[in-house]
């Protein structure tokens, strides 16, 4: 197996498993051989930097929009009984990645004025598990250069909320959101185990609310806030007449929003997280996990292959039945 090298608190990270070695960051601050830097490696879609040091390693997540971050890499490690589940939003609980995916190519068609436009394969892994203004960012450069994240976002909520008011009146795309197979059954039994749950998404609230409306209607758990210990949303977005929260500068692969829902939302302890694992299917989100110090489960049918975060998981496993039994023992 290719070895980069021996990341502290991450382990051994592989060319296999994903991972780019670099020769340094693409900012220029932290160079292999140099300064006590060990190696330097980036996860398959380039989106998280990790520089190794003697006793620690340092992640760079990158920006699109110009506002990069350097965090520590906590240690991590689950220890029994698991305490509380962290839950993603998209692809995890509620598949609905297509149905956003297709919003964008909406929305990216709008602004080249051609409505045969389509992404294609090698998109997918950049307009997925990031937040909204990254997903539009990366389409720009690639086919609309000429275009702002501006004209981009207008265009983009103009298609979510006449998609979101068609599915909310019952006429909106067939199998938009649709629950995971087994989540009903994963949901209810970590109830019975006593185990807290926190839903967590990158979505901006007007675009996920429906979706959890819509998802926990097909389920029939009744009403989220009530079942859920902690909903976090990326919050409410800044636009002009009206006033926004942080949440397109902070979301996955940031650490902010699982931290939130850790810390705030259960009012766990940072000394006590190694009682909390995260479920993701998406590159992004394994990072954000990782980053906030809670050992991640991943769930295939995401991007974590291709994103090149398998090793930053604990186990990738192919449904919530093969999860319960990793989790509750």
């Amino acid at each position: 197996m290719p070895l980069i090298a021996d990341f502290p608190h991450l382990g051994s990270l592989t060319t296999e498993g994903g991972f780019r070695s670099l020769p340094q960051t693409t900012d220029g601050t932290f160079t292999a051989g140099s300064n006590g830097v060990h190696a330097v490696a980036a996860t398959g879609d380039r989106k998280v930097e990790f520089v190794a040091m003697d006793d620690r390693t340092l992640a760079h997540v990158r920006s699109d929009l110009g506002y990069p971050a350097y965090y520590p890499v906590p240690p991590v490690r689950r220890d029994n009984p698991v305490r509380a589940v962290l839950m993603d939003l998209d692809g995890t609980t509620i598949r609905s990645e297509s149905f956003w995916i297709w919003i964008i190519e909406k929305t990216t068609a709008g602004l080249l004025g051609d409505a045969a436009f389509r992404l294609e394969e090698e998109d997918m892994a950049h307009v997925s598990g990031h937040s909204v203004s990254e997903h539009l960012s990366y389409c720009l450069r690639k086919y609309c250069p000429s275009r702002t994240v501006e004209e981009a976002r207008t265009e983009y909520f103009f298609h979510t909320h006449h998609e979101m008011a068609e599915i909310m009146a019952g006429r909106g795309r067939e199998g938009a959101f649709t629950p995971t197979p087994g989540i009903k059954e994963f949901l209810l039994a970590l109830k019975e185990h006593g185990v807290k749950i926190a839903l967590v998404t990158s979505g901006l609230y007007e675009k996920a609310w429906p979706e959890v409306l819509n998802g926990f209607a097909a389920l029939g758990l009744g009403e989220p806030t009530k079942f859920y210990d902690a909903i976090i949303t990326a919050g409410f977005p800044l636009r002009a007449g009206s006033a926004g929260t942080l949440g397109e500068l902070s979301p996955k692969p940031h650490p902010w929003l699982y931290a939130e829902a850790g810390r705030v939302g259960l009012g766990i302890p940072f000394a006590e997280r190694h009682h909390v694992v995260g479920i993701e299917d998406s590159g992004a989100g394994v990072c954000s996990v990782r980053l906030a110090g809670y050992s991640v489960i991943g769930i295939e049918g995401g991007n974590i292959h291709e994103s090149g975060t398998k090793e930053l998981c604990d186990v990738v496993l192919p449904d919530f039945a093969s999860i319960l039994r990793e989790i509750v023992r």
